[in-house]
């Protein structure tokens, strides 16, 4: 199988469940999106939620694609920055046991946080500090990170930072490597909806997105039709529908498959993990109707659990699935 490589935001995730809205009302986080925070900010968060229940987990969208594509069997990859500190060994070694092949670059700023807040009704919320993995640039994208891999994923926070972004694309087109990419955020894609375009126009492969991520990216209010604007730029389009399931289309082929009817506890990662099992059953030259039921299969299973860590047992029976 070939390698599929993810670069993004090496982040600790640090989940809390929150019984009501008015924390993120307060710290003016708007509810399923993502928010980049300072220094004062972070502090004000961990006073806010002091004596909180407190879970720790490696985080980011492209580690957590590639944290569920190892552990179904894929060859994976990550790409990041850490900080020379507990939390950077924390994610390194997290790595190491999956076996995830990380190239972590280190630097003296702390290893970012991603602070997840999960509200009653399984919707999560992130409040993030970069930290070190602000500091992933152009220089550290070398045409050695792309040998022997099939497939870059790549996470749309990183489009905050164009020149690095640049240097991604053309890098893995002259290693002749394909390029996915997941929207990230429906609040990111409309700060810099151009430049998404110019990427996804001139560069992606294949584009992962939300509902709201897809409408936002075409300015449409169906989703199915965003998909065939998206899919119209040559692309394989995926559109996530939570509960209704999710498409994808790929020139005149256009497929749909229900979602699994499962307790949702916890949106954390659903759509990284449906991106890291899409991929392998991609990998795999599976079907695309397969492709989103493995994908599926794996989102079905994380919103069960606060988190990303699933027994070894569930995903023993994960792999008796894999297409």
């Amino acid at each position: 199988m070939e390698k599929i490589i993810a670069i993004g935001n090496a982040l600790v995730d640090v989940l809390v469940r929150l019984d009501h809205d008015s924390l993120l009302e307060r710290m003016q986080l708007p509810k399923g999106g993502m928010t980049l925070i300072d220094e004062l900010q972070q502090q004000q968060l961990r006073a806010c939620t002091e004596g909180l229940p407190v879970e720790q987990a490696t985080g980011g969208s492209a580690g957590n694609a590639m944290l569920a594509l190892a552990h179904v069997g894929g060859k994976a990859g990550f790409v990041g920055k850490v900080g020379r500190d507990a939390l950077g060994a924390f994610y390194a070694e997290n790595c190491r046991k999956v076996g995830i092949d990380a190239h972590l670059i280190e630097c003296d700023l702390p290893t970012g946080v991603a602070n997840t807040f999960i509200t009653p009704d399984g919707e999560r919320t992130f409040g993030t500090l970069l930290g070190a993995a602000a500091t992933l640039q152009a220089s550290d994208i070398t045409p050695q990170l792309f040998e022997d891999v099939s497939m870059a994923h790549v996470e749309g926070y990183l489009v905050q930072n164009h020149e690095l972004m640049e240097a991604i694309c053309q890098t893995a087109m002259e290693q002749s490597v394909q390029l996915s990419l997941d929207l990230a955020s429906y609040n990111v894609v409309e700060a810099d909806l151009p430049f998404f375009h110019h990427l996804v126009q001139d560069y992606i492969d294949v584009v992962f997105a939300n509902e709201e991520e897809a409408c936002a990216f075409t300015g449409l209010k169906d989703p199915l039709e965003a998909l065939r604007q998206i899919a119209a730029l040559k692309c394989l389009a995926v559109v996530k529908l939570g509960s209704k399931g999710s498409c994808a289309k790929l020139g005149d082929e256009e497929v749909m498959v229900e979602a699994r009817r499962v307790p949702v506890v916890d949106t954390t990662a659903a759509g990284d993990f449906f991106a890291g099992g899409f991929l392998y059953a991609l990998n795999k030259c599976a079907s695309l109707q397969d492709c989103l039921r493995f994908g599926t299969l794996l989102a079905g299973y994380v919103i069960g659990v606060v988190g990303t860590k699933l027994p070894e047992e569930t995903w023993k029976e994960i792999r008796k699935q894999t297409p």
